[in-house]
Parts: C-alpha cells; structure tokens; sequence
C-alpha cells in the first residue's frame, strides 16, 4: 500500500503543505518541495520506466 502513486503523492503534498503551514518560511519550504519534486520524479517516472524496460 505505501508505495502505491497516490500514497506517494498524498505524502509529498502533506509534507510540502506542512512546512508552509507550520512554519511560514519559504527557505524552509522550498528545498523540502524540491526534495519531493525529486522524490516524485524517482518514484513516478524512473522507477516505472525502469521496471517496464526490464528484460523477461
């Protein structure tokens, strides 16, 4: 269940959500939606990618 794409989702947002929310400081929420953005592009993009292209 956790690494299901909306899970994924759902968890950056509410990390990305949070940090604004809680702390109002842009230097913090910018690098923690940057490392999310990445994350959501590992997890979204390459992995799927790389698993389809895997030999049989």
């Amino acid at each position: 269940m956790w690494c299901q794409p909306w899970s994924i989702l759902l968890t950056g947002l509410i990390a990305m959500v949070s940090s604004w929310m809680l702390l109002h400081r842009l230097w913090i929420t910018v690098p923690v939606s940057v490392l999310v953005l990445s994350w959501w592009y590992v997890f979204l993009v390459l992995a799927p990618a790389a698993y389809k292209n895997q030999p049989r």
